[in-house]
C-alpha cells in the first residue's frame, strides 16, 4: 500500500494508471460490449462478443508489450469486428471515431474505481515536498485524452506535472524509450537516475522496464 512507498528518498513520482490507481467500474466493460454489439449491428450472442472483445484486449496489450509500440484503438475495433464477420471493406471509416465518441461517454458514465487508499492526500503530500508527479500508462480502448478527462473529473488533474499514454507517442512501456520521455519532461533535470520512483502493478512492463532503464522501482499489489 502507499505506507510501502518512500517519499522521502525520491524526488519525483511516476505512477501507472491501470490497476495500480484505478480499476475499471464493474459495470462498465459488460455496457461496453453492449453499445459495441448495437452500434455495429453484430449479429452474434453477447457472451460471443464480450469473449471476443476480452480476447482481443489482452493480445493487443500483450503485443504492446512485447514489441513496444503501440497497436491502435480504431486497428483493435477492426480486428473484433473482423473476428465476429463484420465485413471492413463496407465500413464507414468515421463510425470508428462516432464509436469511440459514444464508448468515451460511457467510460465517464460509469468511471473507473479509485482502488489507492487516500489517493488525493498522498499526492498531496507528495507536492507539499516541492516533488513531482507524473502519469505513465500503456492504452488500448480508453486513449490518453479520454483518461486526462477523467482524472479532471476526479480533481486529481491538478496534481500531476505531466502524463504520457502509449497512444500518444506510438510506444509501451517495457519500452525503454517511453522511460526516456518520462525523464526528459521531467522538470528538474538534475535529477539522479535513483531519484525518480515509477510506481506501477506489472512485473515486466513497470517494475522491470523501470528498473532495467535505471529508475528505482516500486511493484503496487491490491486486494481487488
Amino acid at each position: 500500500m502507499k505506507t510501502d512507498i518512500d517519499i522521502r528518498s525520491h524526488s519525483h513520482f511516476s505512477f501507472d494508471l491501470w490497476l495500480t490507481l484505478i480499476k475499471s467500474h464493474p459495470e462498465f466493460k459488460a455496457k461496453r460490449v453492449e453499445l459495441f454489439s448495437s452500434f455495429f449491428e453484430v449479429e452474434k450472442p453477447m457472451e460471443e462478443v464480450a469473449k471476443v472483445v476480452k480476447y482481443y484486449d489482452d493480445l493487443c496489450n500483450t503485443i504492446n508489450e512485447v514489441i513496444g509500440g503501440n497497436v491502435d484503438t480504431y486497428e483493435i475495433y477492426l480486428l473484433i469486428l473482423n473476428s465476429l464477420g463484420i465485413d471492413l471493406k463496407q465500413l464507414d471509416p468515421g463510425k470508428l471515431n462516432e464509436f469511440y465518441q459514444k464508448s468515451e461517454d460511457l467510460f465517464l458514465e460509469y468511471k473507473p474505481v479509485v482502488i489507492f487508499d487516500g489517493l488525493h492526500q498522498f499526492f498531496d503530500e507528495i507536492k507539499n515536498q516541492g516533488k513531482t508527479i507524473n502519469i505513465l500508462s500503456n492504452t488500448g480502448f480508453i486513449k490518453g485524452k479520454t483518461m486526462r478527462k477523467f482524472l479532471a473529473s476526479e480533481n486529481l488533474d491538478p496534481f500531476i506535472d505531466f502524463h504520457i499514454y502509449s497512444d500518444e507517442i506510438n510506444c509501451s512501456k517495457p519500452n525503454p524509450q517511453i522511460f526516456q520521455e518520462v525523464k526528459k519532461l521531467i522538470k528538474n533535470q538534475d535529477l539522479e537516475m535513483h531519484q525518480i520512483l515509477h510506481i506501477g502493478d506489472n512485473p515486466i512492463a513497470d517494475y522491470k522496464g523501470a528498473k532495467d532503464f535505471g529508475f528505482n522501482a516500486h511493484l503496487l499489489t491490491h486486494k481487488i
